[in-house]
């Protein structure tokens, strides 16, 4: 690590380590309430547990955002932060507007819209806290060194904190309330988030790989280029069905299928970078996450988003438990593997130690990819049988969902190992393995 004020990441990566813990736990215990519905259903209803394991995902990746570019930022830029107390103010807001969601959440308070459903004081709080943490960051870029990974992950949560905006505006009507929706949902996993995926993975494709800046930067503003040229018009798929003109149905339809394609390249980069790469780095289990996770997102995002995209397909799929296998393995893909890549490489140099636990790691890499691949199959499988059934045949929606249950008892299985991997990675880079100091040979008398 070369400058101090890096040490900030550390706090923001703690933190969102122990909101990803109580996020895969939280989706734990919605699988388990789907085989036994009856489960807490007074206590903590299903619509209060989706909420807090949705929600949970959302903070925790944006807090690994955050914390990733406060510990890039100052290496590219080759300066210490501009405010090293902003950083720590901003992350103390957001600490205390993730409890006071939760807190209204657990007494029945909520926005009522899916992902947003955030009290509007709280909602007031993340803006804060991105202001500051935009301020904070852009300081310190513009004092110091530009680079192509500085400008893209800025240009990234320049927008990301734009877009957040239109959580604010609620129309009474429902076709516009629900464009507005899209434009923070869509545009933030689809578009500026995508520019941020790329900034890390080029950052840490330069340290792990040894490959010339220039190679990385040049695949950098490729990717980006088709992220957004796909991104912002592939949100049209989500206008199909919400009262919106015929036209978004070719327009959702082309863009979409296009949005493939920046994934397919941040894939290929990867694994080009490594390819060309002369340098032996001794963190292997932050190059497996980089790698896992450009396959990953991929597969969840591109090949997963491909297949229910086009708008005749859609219409039959939209809404069932295909949405669910995508988004599943397209948010763990994407983000949430590139995140805990980020962690791998950054924890040791934060802690000032050789890459440590790197098996556990690894290991934990294995759990969570399996398990979130099979839960992908399973759910692909009962979306596919709850299309036919439900969609072409019109049986009822329970009666269709009693046919299900094997399937869901298999999710929950997959899910329980998706946790395994991810408290096993927690411990691997959290708790510092115990270095075993052998006794040197006895000294001599008289030497």
């Amino acid at each position: 690590m070369k400058y101090q004020s890096q040490k900030v990441a550390y706090a923001y990566f703690m933190v969102a380590m122990g909101l990803f813990a109580i996020q895969v736990l939280g989706g734990l215990l919605a699988g388990w309430i789907y085989v036994w519905p009856n489960t807490l259903s007074e206590l903590l209803p299903f619509n209060i547990v989706r909420m807090l394991h949705t929600n949970a995902l959302i903070v925790w990746l944006l807090l690994g955002f955050f914390g990733a570019a406060y510990y890039l930022v100052p290496e590219e830029s080759e300066r210490e932060l501009f405010s090293v107390k902003l950083a720590y103010i901003q992350l103390a807001i957001l600490v205390v507007g993730t409890l006071g969601a939760v807190g209204s959440y657990l007494v029945g308070i909520h926005g009522g819209r899916e992902f947003l459903e955030q009290p509007l004081w709280v909602k007031f709080g993340i803006l804060v806290a991105a202001v500051i943490f935009l301020v904070n960051i852009s300081l310190t870029v513009l004092a110091g060194r530009k680079t192509a990974i500085t400008n893209i992950l800025l240009m990234g949560l320049w927008l990301l904190s734009l877009l957040w905006v239109f959580a604010f505006i609620n129309p009474d009507n429902l076709s516009l309330d629900k464009m507005y929706w899209w434009f923070v949902v869509h545009l933030w996993v689809e578009a500026t988030w995508e520019l941020v995926m790329a900034a890390i993975l080029g950052y840490l494709m330069l340290k792990l790989t040894g490959v010339d800046r220039e190679v990385v930067e040049k695949w950098l503003y490729v990717i980006v280029a088709l992220a957004l040229f796909s991104g912002i018009l592939g949100t049209g798929h989500h206008f199909f069905w919400i009262g919106t003109p015929g036209y978004w149905q070719w327009i959702g339809s082309i863009f979409s299928t296009l949005e493939v394609i920046p994934f397919f390249a941040m894939m290929s980069f990867a694994f080009v970078m490594v390819w060309k790469g002369r340098k032996n780095h001794p963190n292997k289990a932050a190059l497996l996450w980089s790698l896992g996770a450009s396959t990953v997102a991929f597969f969840g995002a591109g090949v997963w988003g491909f297949l229910h995209t086009l708008h005749g397909v859609n219409y039959y799929t939209h809404g069932t438990q295909i949405t669910a296998a995508h988004g599943h393995l397209a948010f763990y893909g994407a983000y949430v593997a590139m995140n805990l890549a980020m962690f791998t490489y950054a924890m040791p140099h934060l802690r000032n130690r050789d890459p440590y636990n790197q098996v556990l790691n690894m290991a934990s890499f294995w759990l969570m990819t399996g398990g979130m691949a099979f839960m992908t199959f399973v759910l692909t499988f009962a979306g596919t049988i709850q299309t036919h059934m439900q969609r072409i045949v019109g049986d009822y929606y329970m009666d269709v969902q009693d046919q299900l249950g094997l399937f869901y008892l298999m999710r929950l299985g997959s899910g329980a190992v998706v946790v395994l991997g991810a408290l096993l990675f927690i411990y691997a880079t959290v708790v510092v393995r115990r270095e075993v100091i052998k006794p040197g040979p006895a000294a001599v008398p008289g030497e």
